[in-house]
This record gives C-alpha cells, sequence and structure tokens, in this order.
C-alpha cells in the first residue's frame, strides 16, 4: 500500500532468540525505536497488514505499549493503488508506556492452572504433540484447547483467556480475533518455544 513502512518480525518486533523462547517481546527500547521509525506517535493511527500473524503482532504490541489508536486488515480487501520499492516515512517519536495485565509468565500459567482458559492457536498436528519440524519437544500444554490460528475461532468456554502459539506471533491472530468478539485474554509471549525448554509437564493425543 503506498506510504506503508515496514517493520520486520526478527528485528523490529521482537528481542533475540534465547530462553524466551524465538520471538521474545521487544523492550520498550527496541520496540520504541521502530515505531518512531515507522512515524508512529500519539496521534497516528495504525492500520496494520502483513502475513503469518505479523499484523495482529504488531497491533498486539502496539496495544501493550500503550497506543490503543491501531486496526489490522487484510491486504486482499485493499482495492486501491499498490506500490513497489522502498518507502521513506517521516520520522515521529514513540513513547511507550507498557502495560502489566496483557501477559503471563509460566510460573502464573503453572500456579494458576485450571482456573484459566489456556488456548493453543498452532495448527492441530501440532498440538496433538505429531513430530514436526518446528518443536523440539512435541506437545502442548497440559490442558489447552485448540483454536488454530489459520481458522476460524471456536466457541472457547467462559474464563479467564490466555493464548499461546509456537513464538508468540501467531497466538497475536487469535487475541485479534477475541478482541473483536469483546472478549479480552493475555498472551503468553514465550509460547511453546519457551515452555519446551522448562521440562515441564507435557500432553499429547
Amino acid at each position: 500500500i503506498p506510504g506503508a513502512a515496514f517493520l520486520d518480525i526478527e528485528r523490529d518486533l521482537s528481542e533475540p532468540p534465547g530462553r524466551g523462547g524465538r520471538h521474545p517481546l521487544p523492550t520498550e527500547a527496541r520496540f520504541a525505536a521502530a515505531a518512531s521509525r515507522a512515524g508512529i506517535d500519539a496521534g497516528t493511527f495504525v492500520v496494520a497488514y502483513g502475513s503469518l500473524g505479523g499484523a495482529e503482532r504488531l497491533w498486539w504490541l502496539l496495544r501493550h505499549f500503550g497506543h490503543d489508536g491501531c486496526a489490522v486488515i487484510e491486504l486482499s480487501s485493499w482495492l486501491g493503488p499498490l506500490a513497489a520499492g522502498d518507502e521513506e516515512p517521516e520520522p515521529a517519536t514513540f513513547e511507550p508506556r507498557a502495560r502489566h495485565d496483557d501477559t503471563i509468565g509460566a510460573d502464573d500459567l503453572a500456579a494458576q492452572g485450571e482456573a484459566l482458559v489456556v488456548v493453543d492457536a498452532r495448527v492441530p498436528a501440532r498440538f496433538r504433540g505429531e513430530p514436526n519440524p518446528v518443536d523440539r519437544v512435541p506437545g502442548r500444554i497440559p490442558g489447552a484447547l485448540n483454536a488454530p490460528w489459520n481458522e476460524p475461532l471456536p466457541e472457547l468456554p467462559a474464563g479467564e483467556l490466555v493464548a499461546y502459539c509456537g513464538s508468540g506471533v501467531t497466538a497475536c491472530v487469535v487475541l485479534h480475533r477475541l478482541a473483536l468478539a469483546g472478549r479480552a485474554a493475555r498472551l503468553y509471549p514465550g509460547s511453546w518455544s519457551e515452555y519446551e525448554q522448562s521440562g515441564r509437564p507435557v500432553e499429547r493425543s
């Protein structure tokens, strides 16, 4: 879309991989620098598009860092002109104000157990724990329900919702759909790529 800025999942929307998983949340400084380069400040309404959960990751991160003026569109729905080549947006100053009520860590996830409705956004084969080239330890968090990111959102039971996926990116697709449906949910940022390193119980079917 003409005038669009590009933000990269690896460079701008994540920290380097490690014990926190493949796509740990970016620090305030990293995200603020990226958003500022993209021309986002307090008065900017952001419309995100992308693939494989990238747009929803940006939508979630903007809200996480205190910027609620954002939405997601499908590029296929854009009926206007398209452009090629690089864009040079006018830089701005993004001032992050991180929330602390929209994430949950592995320890709290384990401690709260059955009090949560835990939703796994991976495709069904990975949710079932079938061998695959992505998960080093196949399986799921015990008790989790499957809501694949690339399928319509299923009906989920009432309760406090937590979403995870492989590395915290495509779970944001499910979080976006839940928000559109009026349901609040938290993200487990490390997701399976962190959980599989922890030695915690694994469920398969």
